[in-house]
């Protein structure tokens, strides 16, 4: 899936992605006009199984959330194999930080099951940033909230792993 395939919104869909991103950490430091407003560049993908969302190394230019079913984030461990890292399901992101950096994906996504996830593209921020400056900066507080959690994460469960000193 790359953000080429990805389709305009149409306005019948704009309420039902408000009503889905209004609980997403990204999201939350918007106003319901806020959410409208990024309601109105975002849209709704869906995924077989088996399909590829992103493959590891591609160019990342949007992120996603799953609305409904699994995505396997999978990470290679040798030329013809690889592991599951995470499995996601609703209310979870990919690929936060392509909003900003255009770094390519650090893993391949995999529908485990039949996905539908809302699709925010790069683009689609950057003209939120250029024309809507306060609107840009809520997003972008949502995003180092989210990644401050996703580090707090990380951070226990390396901590949990790691062997006692001394």
């Amino acid at each position: 899936m790359h953000a080429d395939q990805l389709g305009p919104v149409g306005s019948d869909r704009n309420e039902e992605l408000v009503d889905f991103i209004i609980n997403l950490p990204l999201f939350e430091f918007l106003e319901r006009d806020e959410l409208i407003d990024v309601a109105a560049r975002m849209d709704f993908v869906e995924l077989d199984p088996g399909q590829v969302l992103f493959h590891e190394w591609d160019k990342a230019d949007f992120v996603c959330f799953v609305e409904s079913g699994e995505l396997d984030v999978t990470k290679k461990t040798g030329p013809d194999s690889s592991d599951v890292m995470a499995t996601l399901r609703r209310g979870r992101s990919i690929g936060e930080m392509s909003i900003i950096n255009n770094f390519p994906r650090s893993s391949t996504v995999i529908a485990r099951s039949k996905v539908r996830l809302a699709v925010f593209q790069r683009t689609a921020f950057e003209d939120i940033l250029s024309k809507k400056v306060n609107l840009g900066v809520n997003i972008l507080k949502g995003l180092a909230n989210l990644l401050s959690i996703n580090l707090k994460k990380a951070s226990s469960r390396l901590a949990d792993n790691m062997l006692p000193m001394g």
